[in-house]
């Protein structure tokens, strides 16, 4: 179940040997392995500047930080993203649970989860991101 992904030119495609070589464990783990960091481990949690969230791995900009709120969960919550063909969907049936991953879709990036759950005045969704995924790049003043 993929959504409007980039056109094969504006992929951002890498060797497993590239990945390793240019990003750090954690965030190799979780954008590469399809991982998780724990919760409440990301400093990105409590970035309350104004600013967009970026991709780890190919720069892509995600998730604004208009759209950011506090959902309790531990990570990175956003109720839509910056650009909804940037980031994919997909069926993810691990860990005996039935949800919908989400990942970068210029290089295929695991970010994290979407759920129902989010805030009902607004979308409704919670975007559950590892922090690990992304870079805040605050607005400049």
């Amino acid at each position: 179940m993929t959504k409007d992904a980039p056109d094969a030119a504006d992929k951002v495609v890498k060797t497993d040997a590239e990945w390793r070589s240019v990003l750090a464990p954690e965030e190799y783990y979780v954008t590469r392995q399809h991982g998780t960091e724990r919760a409440g481990t990301s400093p990105l949690n409590r970035e309350k500047r104004p600013g967009t969230f970026t991709c780890v791995c190919c720069g892509a900009p995600l998730f604004s930080s208009t759209d950011k709120y506090e959902s309790g969960s531990g990570w990175p919550s956003f109720d839509k993203p910056a650009s909804a063909e940037l980031v994919s969907q997909h069926e993810d049936r691990s860990h005996l649970m039935n949800r919908t991953e989400v990942r970068c879709a210029r290089c295929e990036a695991h970010l994290g989860h979407v759920f129902p759950d989010g805030p009902r005045d607004t979308t409704g969704l919670r975007y559950c991101i590892n922090g690990a995924a992304l870079k805040f790049k605050p607005t400049e003043t």
